[in-house]
């Protein structure tokens, strides 16, 4: 077939691409060729619903409501759907230039539905199609299934011991069993491991017939037979262990390891967890940025969400923190006053994806305001050997070399920007608000109460919701493919809106989350937005964070910078339509924001 035959072009386009070859045959026998001149109008909103499916081969065609413009459709996408599912006609549909297009009748659409790719792709919902319209090219070689459960990866039955064993008798027991870990029977069970043998035992000249009750760990940290891989590996690195028992039905069927998990992925979290626990000083930071790159590459041709993996990335980042402080301590010696090491903008949020500028601050208790000079060596180390590690330097000063002080100086910072919005408060409030205890243990109740009670200030949420809404999504007439194609920023135009404007709601609802996500759900908990357009922003907003993960790790494949620009003639056209429809969405909920928050008032 040739390139300008209609079938070879519909088969090229998704998601037709993917049908069963009997499927397509049988809608490839009634597909139909149109034409239209510009300033036809194909369809009227409340008149009769178009009975096609329509696909673009050349020409473009403006959807409009109440004569406001709501997307442009251009080649190789397709338009009439919402019709055919809803058996409604919503929209005015005006040829914008001259229109070429193949059809599908109503009653082919309708079987074509029975293939659960296809109707996923055309759901009525907008939040179902960009939940299931993200494409994953094949950015890497690994393909391990990641939702596979892990009783799968469990080798053995879980060996126990008695409460009345002696560590001699458990390590003979281990030794005999070539396991590295042994249950103890007790109510509720406890576990020791190799691990606690060389800490418990022979670090505290313990002997061989200490109780092994007096070295043992417990309660267990378990995990459902049925859970993911993916999460089984969440579980792992928050609760810094390397031994999960599996319970199925209610008993332990057998204990997984790190080294199972690092197994079935030599390109997962654990492994990047293990190089960061093998570090054996600041000359081995560098190739750490590469190490996560490759993990994240790997993670997404395993088909995983966005956010998960900026989960996973969140979490080595904070292994690598503490191991760097450690460092730190060990030649500065033992800090005079309690701290707490923050981060925040995406580090704060946990939605880094690949490494990025730091940004990250410094708070420590009023007793060492005397011994401020040992902070400011602890802040411009930890940043030197992160930034050797390749989190570069903050172009705007974000950093805890200069943003460090004692708890009642960021008290008084907090409660000024909370009682005096300027345009400087508004910003750093935008920046701060994002924070997240990475390391020490000072206690950070005064700046969660001030952002608590900054949601009773009516005037700086109004403006800090009006400073959020300066970033928005481009007008869909723009969003048009030209002889020099139109370019979108998809962390300016899309993922900074939904950030910015999710903080304004979380601090409104009083919640405690720093994730996007997460803010969004509080936000429809507390019913501050329609619960329908809020679960709409919230798939955008992954669908964004996808789209830009998997064409960054393109552009590391080819050696190139990575950037948050895109030209449209970049994306499939499948990709061109969820991005059109993830912008409409978030200027949406930006109109129904600004009538919220009254910020033209």
């Amino acid at each position: 077939m040739s390139a300008n035959d209609p079938v070879a072009f519909l088969r090229a386009t998704q998601p037709f691409q993917a049908l069963p070859a009997t499927l397509f045959e049988e809608a490839a026998r009634e597909l139909d060729v149109v034409y239209h001149p510009a300033g036809t109008r194909i369809a009227r909103a409340g008149g009769e619903p178009l009975q096609h499916l329509f696909v673009i081969r050349k020409g473009a065609v403006r959807l409009e409501r109440d004569g406001q413009t709501i997307q442009i459709v251009e080649e190789g996408e397709a338009f009439g759907y919402t019709s055919l599912m809803t058996g409604t006609a919503t929209l005015d549909v005006h040829v914008e230039e001259d229109l070429v297009a193949y059809r599908i009748p109503a009653a082919r659409f309708h079987l074509l539905l029975a293939d659960a790719q296809f109707a996923g792709h055309y759901a009525v919902g907008l939040a179902e199609r960009l939940k299931a319209s993200l494409e994953h090219s094949p950015v890497a070689t690994f393909r391990s299934d990641l939702s596979r459960e892990v009783q799968h990866l469990v080798r053995r039955p879980a060996v126990w011991v008695e409460p009345e064993a002696t560590v001699g008798a458990a390590a003979r027991v281990m030794r005999d069993e070539g396991i590295s870990s042994v249950l103890v029977r007790t109510e509720p069970p406890g576990i020791v491991t190799d691990r606690d043998f060389r800490n418990r035992v022979l670090a505290a000249e313990l002997g061989p017939e200490t109780p092994v009750t007096r070295i043992y760990t417990r309660p267990l940290k378990t995990v459902p037979a049925s859970t993911p891989i993916y999460e089984a590996w969440t579980t792992l690195l928050d609760e810094g262990v390397h031994h999960m028992p599996i319970v199925r039905e209610g008993r332990i069927a057998g204990v997984l390891t790190s080294g199972d998990l690092l197994k079935h992925s030599s390109q997962g979290p654990v492994a990047v967890l293990r190089s960061v626990e093998r570090l054996a000083g600041r000359e081995s930071l560098p190739g750490y940025g590469t190490k996560v790159a490759e993990m994240a590459a790997a993670l997404v041709a395993g088909k995983l969400d966005a956010t998960v993996i900026s989960g996973f990335v969140a979490r080595l980042n904070d292994a690598l923190l503490r191991r760097i402080v450690r460092w730190a301590e060990s030649d500065l010696g033992p800090p005079p006053a309690p701290y707490a090491w923050i981060a925040f903008g995406s580090e704060g949020r946990m939605e880094q994806t690949l490494l990025t500028d730091q940004d990250n601050a410094l708070v420590f208790a009023e007793e060492g305001e005397a011994s401020r000079g040992w902070y400011q060596a602890l802040a411009e180390r930890v940043n030197d050997d992160l930034e050797a590690a390749g989190f570069p330097r903050c172009p705007g000063g974000y950093m805890a070399r200069k943003w460090n002080g004692p708890l009642s100086e960021w008290t008084r910072r907090f409660a000024g920007w909370v009682d005096a919005p300027s345009a400087q408060a508004l910003l750093e409030a935008s920046i701060f608000f994002d924070y997240r205890r990475v390391e020490g243990s000072l206690d950070l109740s005064p700046l969660d109460g001030i952002v608590a009670e900054s949601a009773k200030k009516t005037v700086f949420l109004r403006f800090l919701a009006k400073s959020a809404m300066e970033f928005r999504p481009p007008p869909s007439f723009l969003l048009r493919l030209r002889g020099e194609s139109s370019e979108v920023d998809l962390k300016a135009h899309g993922i900074s809106p939904v950030v910015f404007l999710a903080r304004c709601y979380a601090i409104e609802a009083g919640a405690t989350a720093r994730n996007t996500v997460d803010r969004i759900d509080a936000a429809a908990a507390a019913g501050l937005s329609d619960r329908g357009l809020l679960e709409v922003v919230s798939e955008a907003y992954r669908f964004l964070l996808g789209l830009r993960l998997r064409l960054q790790i393109a552009l590391i494949a080819e050696g190139r910078p990575t950037t948050n620009r895109v030209a449209l003639s970049q994306l499939s056209a499948i990709e061109r339509t969820r991005l059109k429809d993830a912008f409409r969405a978030i200027r949406t909920w930006q109109d129904r924001a600004a009538f919220h928050f009254k910020t033209e008032f």
